[in-house]
């Protein structure tokens, strides 16, 4: 096939972050498994790590995700110890999430991760900063409404 086929797989942004993130995403696994989490299940508790509590719709606008996979993420969390669930007193349809103490406990080893993941995928503290700012770019580009 001709390199400069435009519509060459390994030419294919999507194709490109489609692998990337299926990667990055396995690498966390063996990292996140002595805490008993999923890459999901990470990214809810460094939302709550960073303010707390959250409702289930603030915790879906911070990650980008609906209710309904939110949902069920949260009920895990829960039924490991880690968060708690309670009805907003002022607004009994809003569902509250906060960390336990062992949730916030969990937060010193996972403090360690951001390292263990720079050593795992062999990127310094300035590549990974501008990675981070290129897909900030990116999901701005691709999420802005015409």
């Amino acid at each position: 096939m001709d390199a400069e086929d435009p519509l060459s797989l390994e030419r294919q942004v999507c194709f490109a972050l489609a692998v990337a993130s299926r990667s990055v995403i396995a690498a966390y696994r063996p990292v996140l498994e002595p805490l008993r989490l999923t890459h999901p299940q990470y990214l809810v508790m460094l939302a709550l790590w960073e303010s707390e509590p959250l409702s289930l719709r603030e915790v879906g606008a911070l990650l980008h995700l609906d209710a309904g996979t939110v949902s069920p993420l949260v009920k895990r969390l829960e039924s490991l110890g880690y968060i708690e669930r309670e009805r907003d007193p002022d607004d009994e349809r809003t569902l509250r999430i906060s960390l336990t103490p062992e949730g916030r406990a969990l937060r010193a080893q996972a403090e360690r991760i951001p390292a263990q993941m720079m050593a795992r995928l062999d990127l310094d503290a300035e590549e990974l900063a501008a990675l981070h700012a290129s897909m900030t770019k990116l999901i701005s580009a691709a999420t802005r409404r015409p």
